[in-house]
């Protein structure tokens, strides 16, 4: 019988340990026994593509560039292809992960690669689980490498074969050395195209409204042409100005410096000048129709004030001006007395004082279409309702029209007392005090009358009275010399 001495025992003692050890290396590490025959460690997810693109079993799964699994089966399925990944439980994959197929070289090696949505990454949400699916909206497939040659078989062939040579050299030389660039222009495509993929429903909506833009379009094409033209006869300005252009721009420069110096000078005044303005732009708006219009005729009526110097421009007369033609037409039409102060009431020319104003408005009342004043305050339009024409803003506001007084050409009865309903001034409607009060309010007490001063005629005594009437005092009336003695009597 074979024995074995002690150093023997121990030789295959450690030849033993090393051989149990390397077996459950290759066991545990590169075989993954305890993974693939009993799933220790891993979980299993679907991923659900329109095709395989290639993928086949044991094909690998990444995560961010790193391995993470296998592929542990691919079948068929009747809306496309179903991959089953064997995933470690370790790595911590977000559930709305993005699947994608690619190839690892020129020779196919599939794999997919899984990448987190932008702000997902993480374990602050939900994490891939045990029988999670990946729709196939969330999966990418390349196009199929078999079907990409033949696509550019049938364009090769499209091309003559006399021109095909031109074609690559002129395409060399098109893009030699842009290698970076284009690579930028497809990293830049492949960007744009996933984020138009995830703005899917904006995309469609800003499609559906678009007919509506583009018909807009259509119908202000001409709009569109004569613009188009004119921006064009003026950039052809431009262009032959561009001496004058080039001039402005290389020596204007010290005009805006003393611009700027002007404006710092006066910037403490701005603020209140922008502030005043404010109420002028107000007044503006209100009267814009009356600026619109002077600014039409101010031009008109400058030309005409010219022309009256022409005829006498370039000659040898001795005194050279305007040539006037100046028809007097004395009382056509006849001066209009409605509507002011009746004659009783009017002061004489002799008087000196200035004495307070009516307390309401005088004006010529006659009726809008009459001949008399036509340029008058009672045919001004209103600003706010260009439609109406009334004689006050009080008027303009109001829901009330324009009445003449007595029917406006002659006073009938007493003049601040018309059967019209109208006093003399006139009052803003609802304010005139000689009127009876609203109904509900109590009524005011009546004004005093008011003291008439009448201009008598002292050869006759005669005078007109309030009401329009002539009336004559006798005593006011000196007696009629009948000779010339008694021109030199003293009257008694």
């Amino acid at each position: 019988m074979l024995r074995l001495n002690r150093r023997t025992w121990i030789q295959l003692s450690i030849l033993t340990l090393v051989t149990v050890v390397s077996c459950g290396a290759m066991a545990f590490n590169f075989m993954r026994l305890p993974a693939t025959l009993f799933g220790i460690g891993e979980y299993n997810v679907a991923v659900d593509l329109p095709r395989s693109g290639g993928l086949y079993q044991t094909s690998v799964v990444t995560y961010r560039g790193t391995d993470v699994g296998k592929v542990k089966s691919v079948e068929v399925t009747a809306t496309g292809v179903r991959a089953v990944l064997a995933l470690r439980s370790g790595v911590k994959v977000p559930a709305d992960v993005q699947a994608s197929v690619h190839s690892r070289s020129a020779i196919g090696e599939q794999y997919i690669e899984l990448t987190p949505p932008p702000g997902k990454d993480g374990e602050h949400f939900r994490q891939l689980r045990a029988g999670d699916v990946i729709p196939a909206g969330h999966v990418d497939v390349p196009v199929d490498i078999g079907q990409l040659l033949d696509m550019t078989n049938r364009a090769l062939q499209a091309i003559p074969r006399d021109n095909l040579r031109t074609v690559i050299d002129e395409s060399n030389r098109a893009v030699s050395g842009l290698g970076p660039e284009l690579s930028r222009i497809v990293d830049g495509s492949t960007a744009l195209a996933i984020a138009g993929g995830r703005t899917t429903d904006p995309l469609a909506a800003l499609i559906d409204r678009s007919p509506a833009v583009l018909e807009s379009q259509v119908q202000t094409s001409d709009a569109i042409a004569t613009w188009a033209n004119r921006t064009a006869a003026i950039t052809a300005q431009f262009k032959a100005q561009d001496a004058a252009l080039r001039d402005l721009l290389t020596q204007g420069t010290s005009g805006l410096e003393e611009g700027r110096a002007l404006f710092d000078r006066v910037t403490p005044a701005v603020p209140v000048l922008f502030a005043n303005l404010v109420s002028l732009g107000d007044i503006a708006v209100v009267y814009r129709h009356d600026i619109e219009q002077l600014l039409v005729l101010l031009p008109q009526g400058i030309a005409a004030m010219a022309a009256i110097v022409v005829p006498s421009s370039n000659t040898k007369q001795e005194y050279r001006g305007a040539q006037l033609d100046f028809n007097l037409n004395i009382n056509l039409p006849p001066p209009c007395t409605t509507g002011y102060l009746p004659p009783t009431q009017r002061r004489s020319p002799a008087s000196v004082d200035a004495p307070d104003r009516p307390a309401a408005d005088l004006f010529c009342r006659v009726p809008q279409d009459s001949e008399f004043n036509v340029r008058g305050v009672r045919n001004i339009p209103c600003e706010a309702k260009p439609w109406k024409r009334a004689p006050t803003i009080e008027l303009c506001e109001s829901d009330e029209e324009y009445v003449p007084l007595n029917d406006g050409y002659n006073w009938k009865g007493d003049p601040n007392a018309t059967y019209s309903g109208q006093g003399v001034p006139m009052y803003p409607p609802g304010q005139d005090p000689r009127l009876p009060p609203p109904r509900g309010t109590a009524p005011a007490s009546a004004p005093p009358p008011p003291l008439a001063v009448a201009t008598y005629d002292p050869a006759t005594g005669d005078y007109i009275g309030p009401d329009g009437r002539r009336y004559t005092e006798a005593d006011l009336a000196h007696p009629r010399a009948k000779d010339w003695q008694s021109l030199l009597v003293p009257q008694p």
